[in-house]
């Protein structure tokens, strides 16, 4: 371990993620080639100092100070590594929206872990990583993809650890995230749901996860529209979302092959065949427009190599 000096910097790129894909609650996620910059930077000050910049319109609230998530998870590596903790400061570029069901808060705990690992010469491992990640944020749907990259499926194993199985998604499986401009917290979109649910609703998501799985495996259309439907968490959130499911409506029509609420929403994601994607983003912001709601649809790629660190070209 080293005692990172003043002025002394990395950049982690942290990606996109989408949560869920309608069936998965807080289990199955998915890197996208969308990313957040952070430069994390050891500045003058004591151990509670922690300076946040941030580039780009949709940041503005976002605050620095101990209680910021990407220093609170840079304490949480120096806590486990035996390191005294420094004050930082972040420069974020901004091109996941906060609040929008992204993973906005999970790019902010891996960068807070990758970064102050990196800057102590990495004594702590990906897999250690991997679980103060899941530990903070307390759920792996978007931690783990972010970091690791793909399409992942993690659970609790009997053993207590988490497992994580890497899943294949088809090149041909072509997917559209509408991003609206109102914002939906993931706690609130948690407050939403019941504190229970009949085992029959269960029951019906473990099969419809098995089928997403294999369609998404397999590219088959079929298995996709069959699979991507929710009993656990989507009939309690649809409300929420201002015109949600009218857009829906009107992805599906435009040939999209499912469309479900990424992550807590309020953004969608949507599912179809090659040759389909941009339509369907069509669709989706025209309709959201009829509703009142500005978004903005992007045709996404799966990013396969999650998370990664450099060292800053501004350390001195």
């Amino acid at each position: 371990m080293v005692r990172p000096s003043i002025g002394q910097g990395v950049v982690v790129n942290v990606p996109a993620t989408t949560a869920n894909l309608g069936p998965g609650f807080d289990c199955l996620g998915a890197a996208l080639d969308m990313a957040n910059r952070f430069e994390l930077r050891v500045i003058e000050g004591g151990a509670e100092r922690f300076d946040l910049i941030i580039e780009g319109s949709e940041g503005s609230h976002l605050r620095g100070g101990p209680d910021n998530l990407i220093y609170r998870s840079a304490q949480r590596v120096w806590r486990e590594a035996g390191e005294e903790p420094v004050a930082l400061e972040a420069r974020v570029q901004l091109a996941v929206p906060p609040a929008r069901g992204l993973g906005s808060s999970a790019t902010a705990i891996v960068a807070g872990l990758m970064g102050a690992n990196a800057l102590v010469g990495e004594p702590l491992s990906k897999e250690k990583l991997l679980e103060l990640a899941i530990d903070i944020e307390g759920h792996p749907d978007n931690v783990v993809p972010s970091l690791v990259g793909g399409l992942c499926l993690t659970a609790r194993a009997a053993s207590h650890r988490w497992r994580v199985v890497r899943c294949e998604w088809a090149a041909s499986v072509q997917a559209v995230v509408a991003i609206p401009g109102i914002r939906l917290s993931t706690a609130e979109a948690r407050r939403a749901m019941p504190r229970s649910i009949p085992i029959s609703d269960a029951v019906i998501n473990l099969g419809a996860l098995t089928l997403l799985l294999q369609g998404l495996r397999t590219g088959n259309g079929d298995l996709i529209t069959d699979g991507m439907h929710d009993r656990i968490h989507e009939p309690y959130r649809w409300g929420l979302i201002q015109g949600g499911r009218t857009v829906r409506e009107a992805a599906l029509e435009a040939g999209a092959w499912g469309c479900v609420i990424s992550g807590a929403g309020p953004t969608l994601l949507a599912l179809g065949p090659p040759g389909r994607a941009e339509a369907i983003s069509r669709a989706m912001v025209e309709t959201w427009q009829r509703e009142g709601v500005s978004s903005r649809g992007e045709v996404v790629a799966l990013q396969h190599e999650g998370s990664s660190w450099e060292p800053s070209p501004l350390s001195r």
